[in-house]
């Protein structure tokens, strides 16, 4: 999938003249299974479609002086990921929108119901033929019985940026290491995947129970993001756990060598995540579509997903027509996402089902 989007993403970049970092990334190997994992990648990912490389411990040294060489047996190279700076492209990408295609934003606008043509807001009122939800974490304002019955939870995510590093110091590629290995879907085909998965949790067990995965990315500025924990669960804590930020510090100091890692941001996302499918996709009225559940999307490096096969699902669209055909709208979007939960597949809609890839 991030593949795809990443295609998205650079004509959107080069579109609107934003500045980006074609860093790629080093998966780096620095225990026997995590080399036994990057080695069967590195044999299966070019047939599936994925630019990757070996590297030696002397090569990858040669592309950066970031990682610790003591004890790194290689890594897997990817030339296909960018940095971007996120607080900037969400100031940009609205302005490029309303300029190059007159998108009209009304920011501060929350949307209370939607009974097409008319579009509820708290102190006015829209007509639309057609509208799109993309309300991320929000499943109580907007269609919430489509939400109880989708599978959907929230995941919250604690990040952390350091300053700018000193003398002009570059990271280089983006860094990931054995954690990173059992987290991305692209490494779940390599038979030793389940070796490296069992000595974490003998070895690292909190980072199992927090679900943390850690990758170093550099800003423009100099500053590096380190991230990130996953914990999910449908009332997250609004609390930061300390002990969170510790395990990922400590984690990054086995593979990392930086001049200055003091953290001087800390903060957490909440997001909707499915805990089998990338994202969610449901129609529950007529030209109302409701895309959310892109909850792994937060510190993701790009270039080691993949588009999942896309099907039609009759038996979806037939339990659709019969709950539209007795008006219950509600029933409706409940027996698109049982049925598509139920056999795993994708959905191609062209104006109402649902889809979770």
């Amino acid at each position: 999938m991030a593949i795809a989007s990443r295609d998205e993403w650079m004509a959107l970049l080069q579109a609107a003249r934003l500045p980006y970092q074609p860093t790629g990334s080093l998966h780096l190997a620095y225990h026997d299974d995590e080399l036994a994992v990057i080695r069967e990648f590195r044999e299966l990912g070019p047939g599936l479609g994925y630019a990757c490389q070996w590297l030696d411990a002397k090569q990858v040294e040669a592309r950066t002086q970031a990682v610790l060489s003591a004890g790194l047996l290689g890594a897997l190279w990817s030339p296909t990921e960018v940095a971007v700076d996120p607080r900037l492209l969400l100031r940009k990408i609205p302005e490029f929108l309303a300029e190059r295609y007159g998108v009209k934003f009304c920011f501060g606008c929350a949307v209370r119901s939607i009974d097409l043509p008319r579009v509820e807001t708290g102190a006015e009122s829209w007509t639309a033929d057609a509208a799109i939800v993309c309300a991320g974490e929000d499943f109580e304002t907007l269609y919430p019985g489509i939400f109880a019955g989708s599978g959907l939870t929230r995941s919250k995510a604690q990040i952390l940026r350091t300053g700018p590093q000193p003398g002009g110091w570059r990271l280089g590629p983006s860094l990931l290491a054995g954690l990173s290995l059992r987290h991305s879907p692209a490494f779940f085909n390599c038979p030793s995947l389940g070796q490296l998965r069992e000595r974490i949790a003998r070895e690292l067990p909190e980072y199992d129970r927090w679900g943390i995965h850690v990758m170093v990315a550099q800003g423009p500025d100099g500053e590096l993001t380190l991230g990130s924990s996953h914990e999910d669960g449908l009332a997250p804590e609004p609390f930061d756990r300390t002990s969170i930020d510790n395990l990922i510090i400590s984690y990054v100091r086995n593979f990392l060598q930086a001049p200055n890692l003091d953290v001087s941001e800390r903060w957490h996302a909440i997001q909707a995540r499915h805990p089998e499918h990338p994202f969610l996709v449901c129609s529950p009225a007529h030209n109302v579509r409701v895309v959310t559940g892109l909850g792994e999307a937060d510190l993701e490096i790009g270039g080691l997903e993949k588009v999942p096969h896309v099907a039609d699902d009759q038996e979806l669209w037939a339990r659709q027509a019969r709950a539209e055909r007795d008006g219950d709208q509600n029933r409706a979007g409940d027996a698109i996402c049982r049925a598509v939960r139920s056999n795993h597949s994708a959905v191609r809609s062209n104006h109402l089902g649902c889809s979770l890839r």
